[in-house]
């Protein structure tokens, strides 16, 4: 692991709750911005300091997303740097609690999912003395509000983590429009504010993105999406008129449709380019065409589509039950239920696109057609695309999320950066 100092911002997360701090007497602390930019790992760090500095015996809240996530994003840089500060840290996987203790104080944080509205029950009855809420902004309200509910401890205090969203979002409206009112410290956090970050490793994620995806993460800004999906998609770039040799990790996407269209992609990886190529596709508009089709029907057209290639797997909107039926009864390829997350899976696909690892065949011209037609809803009170010429674009990123998020060639090549310890850190 790298080794890097705190920036002055991040110094004020770490020290925020502490007697001889200005901010000592908030309430709660929120911090927001953009990616990489050390927020996590400081709010995190800080949240354990201030646990064992002014509590012992008591219960704590860690929420995230999902357990795995919060696991993954928050708990393993935390541990190195905590166990390395002379912390004590014992995590029991079957009861989501890690068990810190320092000196002869000793506290419990149990881990909670805000997946959904029903993840509100799962934090019900518990009492706590605290609460850190990391990705605040992708939970629903009413988990969030009942985590903090649960804080009924004296001296309890909250503990906000988040990236921008939507300027309409819950989250935005009520606690950062509000900080002040709720007697919350607001820190905003760019890349700069993370000193473990290189400038190249910023120029780096400066060139991944663009549109209202450049102003959110690299910017740090609540702003709305407006025009096109993929800005960023270009037929010189993106587009080409002959396959390169070799590709192989054959792979199919399918949107099933009977009234509206059916997109089904054919995918292939070129391992000299590192880039995986929507090599051919099949698409059938009913209205267009005229005639609706039968899941044999389409079967059919997908085997043709295949040819002899050795296919890997079909990847299939989640929706179409029967249509996958229709392929697992033949039992010639293997089926696999999309990941049908779509903010999610159009961040990822638009990674890849300004990254220049997906390029289109010239002959995938209903693709070609609905990456120029692809656009965010206008004036919507939250992010969604405008459901129509969306047919190919679905399948797309059910490929991207389902298949290349785990393939090893799509894994990045990033590392966690964690940070020292300070003279004088409990």
């Amino acid at each position: 692991m790298q080794l890097s100092r705190f920036s002055k911002k991040q110094l004020r997360v770490l020290g925020w709750w502490l007697p001889h701090s200005p901010d000592c007497r908030r309430d709660a602390i929120l911090c927001d911005g953009a990616i990489r930019s050390g927020k996590t790992l400081c709010l995190s760090l800080s949240f354990v300091m201030w646990a064992t500095h002014c509590f012992s015996g008591m219960n704590f809240a860690l929420c995230g997303k999902t357990v795995l996530s919060l696991r993954r994003n928050l708990l393993e840089p935390l541990l190195p740097v905590l166990q390395g500060m002379g912390y004590r840290c014992r995590f029991t996987a079957g009861q989501r609690q890690l068990t810190v203790a320092l000196g002869g104080r000793e506290n419990r944080f149990y881990l909670f999912g805000g997946r959904d509205e029903g993840s509100s029950s799962l934090i019900q009855g518990v009492t706590l003395a605290g609460v850190l809420l990391d990705e605040a902004a992708l939970m629903p309200r009413s988990f969030v509000e009942q985590a903090l509910a649960r804080c009924s401890v004296a001296g309890s205090r909250y503990w906000f983590c988040c990236n921008p969203e939507h300027p309409f979002h819950w989250f935005y409206r009520e606690w950062i429009e509000k900080a002040e009112e709720k007697n919350c410290l607001y820190l905003h956090f760019t890349m700069r504010d993370n000193p473990s970050l290189t400038p190249e490793i910023r120029q780096r994620y400066e060139g991944l993105y663009s549109g209202s995806f450049y102003r959110r993460f690299v910017l740090g800004e609540w702003c709305a999406p407006s025009g096109a999906v993929y800005p960023m998609f270009s037929a010189e770039r993106h587009v080409a008129k002959e396959l390169p040799p070799g590709l192989t990790d054959w792979y199919l996407s399918c949107d099933y449709g009977t009234v509206n269209p059916c997109s089904i992609g054919l995918w292939g990886y070129c391992p000299a380019e590192g880039v995986w190529y929507r090599a051919a596709e099949y698409y059938h508009d009913s209205r267009r065409e005229g005639v609706q089709k039968t899941d044999e029907e389409y079967y059919a057209a997908l085997c043709r589509l295949a040819g002899d290639r050795p296919i890997r797997g079909i990847t299939v909107d989640p929706s179409a039950a029967s249509f996958m039926e229709c392929i697992r009864r033949h039992g010639v390829y293997p089926v696999i239920p999309a990941k049908n997350d779509v903010l999610d899976g159009i961040r990822r696909v638009s990674d890849l696109l300004q990254s220049g690892r997906l390029r289109f065949s010239a002959s995938c011209r209903d693709t070609l057609r609905e990456f120029s037609q692809y656009c965010w809803e206008e004036n919507a009170p939250e992010d969604r695309p405008r459901k129509e010429f969306d047919h190919a674009m679905d399948e797309i990123r059910y490929f991207v999320s389902t298949v290349l998020s785990g393939h090893p060639a799509n894994r990045p090549a990033f590392h966690a950066a964690a940070l020292p310890r300070q003279p004088g850190a409990k």
